[in-house]
């Protein structure tokens, strides 16, 4: 099985790129923002990243396809890379330091492409979370200075923390009904949204995440850190990984109970 660690060194490369362009234009009075047609926000600082990121994956692996969230998909193959220059856009945009940059190297293989290495940069945070298949997930400044990251063992619903990120998107779905019993059966929610809770599932201090509509490139770097973690990521509708246009993420123990709330009544 190859080892993929050549290619998480070039995604620390890559997000070591991203974060100085990022963080040059955060809080920038002069950042210009526009409107997407899906009447979500995208910087020039989005863009810039996506471009950079995009540059470097051209020379140091050009026979790698690339999906991105401002560019699409350029090339094809049995290997992609797909990008979130900045995810949580809206927080960057007013100067929340809640964003990240999410990088993700898909394979092809049974079932369609699934992530083999995922590194997860929030440099306004201060923190970064990495993972190749078979070598677990990590945390810390880099490589070598490094913890492992692990799921928790909270097995009983009313002791798990739960986040989120919104309740209007439960509710367009009719979900929200079982979103709020399931609010109201755990110790504690909290609302931190985009990657965030994704990343404190991988180290344990929250126990479970979902959210009811994502894009590919949202989940594919937070899909491999969570499961190297010891913890399961699936769609709302259990299927494994990253491709139901949702997620739900946990420390597996309490996996079926999540997907049983969110899903009732629906």
């Amino acid at each position: 099985m190859p080892d993929y660690l050549d290619d998480l060194r070039l995604a620390h490369v890559l997000a070591d790129a991203a974060d100085a362009a990022t963080t040059d234009r955060f809080k920038a009075l002069d950042l210009k923002v526009e409107t997407k047609p899906d009447m979500t926000p995208v910087s020039e600082a989005d863009k810039a990243a996506e471009e950079l990121i995009r540059g470097q994956l051209q020379r140091a692996r050009p026979r790698d396809a690339i999906l991105g969230e401002e560019y699409g998909v350029e090339g094809t193959g049995p290997r992609r890379w797909v990008i979130d220059p900045i995810d949580g856009t809206k927080n960057y945009v007013r100067g929340v330091p809640v964003w990240a940059t999410l990088i993700s190297l898909m394979e092809a293989g049974e079932g369609g492409f699934q992530p083999v290495v995922g590194v997860v940069s929030a440099p306004a945070l201060g923190r970064r979370w990495w993972a190749a298949k078979g070598h677990g997930a990590f945390s810390g400044r880099s490589l070598t200075k490094a913890s492992r990251l692990h799921v928790s063992r909270v097995s009983t619903l009313s002791d798990a923390s739960f986040a989120y990120s919104s309740l209007s998107g439960w509710e367009e779905q009719g979900r929200l009904d079982g979103f709020l019993d399931l609010s109201r059966a755990v110790w504690r929610t909290r609302a931190y949204g985009d990657f965030w809770p994704y990343m404190m599932v991988a180290e344990g201090s929250i126990d479970m995440c979902a959210e009811p509509e994502l894009s590919l490139w949202d989940m594919a770097a937070n899909a491999i850190i969570v499961t190297e973690a010891g913890g399961t990521f699936t769609g709302l509708d259990a299927r494994p990984g990253p491709h139901s246009g949702n997620a739900a993420a946990s420390n597996g123990l309490l996996h079926d109970e999540l997907l049983g709330y969110l899903n009732q009544r629906y």
